[in-house]
């Protein structure tokens, strides 16, 4: 006679991917998108994914998967899907596997489901409560996992297209977020990196800007510094119509000044960007009234001989870079 021991609901443990394709394995078995009985199931469970742990109901799958056209039997439907994704996720466990029914609805069970998107966003949350030294290692540990968008084999569904933005904002704010530590523990160069990664999703994010050109001010890269500086402030004019920051302008200054004194062939142009800022600035503030002609000439000539000499500069730089 043998004995069969029944099984517990602890006995399947899976390691589920969202970030990117849809990726599950199962012991020594790999399922992908293909695998679970059709797109329905397949996206039932990219739903129960993103809710990962909480119980969503069948009213929201209904409402998810087929928009305001429901069918007829939209709720049949779903419980026959539901089955059918049973059949290729757990096999043999029916409703005693990680896909559990709640009332009303359905649920991961997050006890015995490894999540990448789960283990980021704990990563993340981790990271806020330690020190500098230790949340940095948690950011890159997170952000290794965050190298491509969610779900990139479910393009058509508008939910999962909302989710990929919502995750792809997260991403940026932990990037952002691992350059101000490594700007923080002396990890210049880091820092710019992860700004950098930051302005790929978000163009005009005004804080990675900041430590891009902060960072290269501070490594002595005070060309780099001052091109990126020329170009945020393109971009802010050209996209929302105004300037960067305090902060950025006086970077902005005192690169201007260092690079005059340690090359002699732009310390014409920067005298002349100093003179004229002080000129405009006497304008801005009344102190110049508009029939003096002689201070308006000379404003405009510094601006023709900044024009030049820093265009010829840049010019070098662009060729150099």
């Amino acid at each position: 006679m043998t004995f069969t021991r029944p099984r517990q609901d602890n006995d399947v443990k899976m390691s589920m991917k969202i970030i990117g394709a849809l990726t599950i394995q199962r012991g020594n078995t790999v399922l992908h998108a293909q695998d679970l009985g059709g797109p329905k199931p397949r996206q039932i469970l990219e739903i129960l994914l993103i809710n990962f742990g909480r119980p969503v109901s069948k009213n929201s799958l209904i409402d998810l998967l087929w928009s305001d056209a429901p069918p007829q039997k939209a709720m049949v439907s779903v419980e026959s899907y539901v089955s059918v994704l049973r059949r290729h996720l757990q096999p043999g466990y029916g409703k005693t596997g990680p896909l559990r029914t709640t009332t009303g609805g359905y649920l991961i069970d997050s006890t015995t489901v490894d999540l990448d998107l789960a283990r980021f966003d704990s990563l993340v949350r981790e990271a806020q409560w330690v020190s500098a030294d230790a949340a940095y290692p948690l950011l890159l540990d997170a952000l290794a996992l965050a190298t491509v968008p969610l779900f990139t084999d479910e393009l058509t569904p508008v939910w999962a297209e909302e989710e990929r933005r919502r995750h792809a904002a997260v991403v940026t704010n932990t990037r952002v977020y691992a350059s101000a530590l490594a700007a923080a523990t002396g990890r210049t160069g880091e820092s710019i990196f992860w700004a950098n990664q930051a302005l790929l999703n978000d163009p005009l994010n005004e804080a990675a800007w900041t430590a891009v050109i902060l960072g290269f001010e501070k490594d002595g890269q005070l060309a780099e510094g001052l091109r990126e500086f020329a170009r945020y402030r393109s971009m802010l004019d050209r996209e929302l119509g105004c300037a960067p920051s305090a902060t950025l302008r006086e970077a902005y200054s005192r690169m201007l000044m260092a690079t005059a004194n340690s090359h002699s062939d732009l310390s014409d142009a920067v005298t002349a960007l100093l003179v004229l800022n002080n000129q405009l600035s006497r304008i801005t503030n009344g102190s110049v009234r508009p029939h003096e002609g002689s201070d308006d000439s000379y404003a405009r000539a510094a601006v023709r001989a900044a024009q030049q000499v820093l265009s010829s500069f840049l010019r070098r730089v662009n060729e150099a870079a």
